[in-house]
């Protein structure tokens, strides 16, 4: 039995679900609310941070090493090229959304999105338990101050995180230049990774939450100055999601 312990709105997470959907893998969600997945996350894996992945007596953590998990697994509909260059590449693009798209998309993103409640509470309380929403709503000002300070929010810092995501960006665009795919000719974990990991900036229907018409400002103007350099993410994820 596959199960899936995840926060709705984390890119992280969407990274598995659809890693475990594009292997047509029969799992079951359990999503968690922040803060309040401390314990069960602790319990599963010895640490708070999400996506984990449950497969019968095994927990894995993060989400690179649980699409590699699902790859030796469940070797139909490999997202791992074979070819060991194209190995090699596929994870080092893998890495690179990780550690230089990831983090700069969550920090820009929250530095509007935690100034609007209404807005983001859904995205943290969707099928989640039923008094969710009830429990963030009072708690939601603490909550804030409390992401802001773990993961480095503010000001400065998004704009830094801006600046950083556009050369990401500017890189990314730059490699796709006549090309469908990152790694050769097939949909690999590099094409996974760098669209899920930019899918919060893109608001594609595949991703599993019902995204705002458009995002308050500032993060509206961001978006639309990076829309025609990331407009493969829509294309990508109407293909493979």
């Amino acid at each position: 039995m596959l199960s899936l312990y995840q926060f709705p709105i984390s890119h992280y997470c969407e990274k598995i679900r659809w890693a475990l959907d594009y292997k047509k893998l029969d799992y079951r969600v359990v999503n968690l609310l922040p803060g309040f997945h401390a314990p069960t996350a602790k319990k599963l894996a010895q640490r708070t941070t999400l996506p984990i992945l449950t497969h019968d007596d095994t927990a894995i953590r993060n989400s690179s090493a649980i699409i590699s998990y699902l790859d030796n697994t469940f070797p139909e509909h490999l997202l791992t090229p074979v070819d060991g260059g194209n190995k090699r590449d596929a994870l080092d693009w893998e890495r690179f959304a990780d550690k230089e798209i990831g983090p700069c998309v969550r920090r820009v993103c929250y530095h509007t999105l935690l100034e609007h409640p209404a807005l983001v509470i859904p995205f943290f309380t969707v099928n989640g338990p039923w008094y969710g929403s009830w429990v963030l709503r009072p708690l939601f000002p603490f909550m804030s101050r409390k992401m802001r300070k773990l993961m480095d929010i503010n000001a400065a810092t998004a704009q830094q995180a801006q600046q950083h995501l556009t050369q990401a960006i500017d890189k990314v665009h730059e490699h796709l230049q006549g090309k469908t795919y990152f790694v050769g000719n097939q949909f690999s974990r590099a094409d996974l990774a760098v669209a899920a990991l930019l899918a919060p900036l893109c608001r594609p229907a595949g991703y599993g939450l019902d995204w705002p018409p458009a995002y308050p400002e500032p993060l509206a103007q961001i978006v639309e100055e990076l829309s025609e350099k990331l407009a493969w993410v829509n294309r990508l994820y109407e293909k493979h999601r």
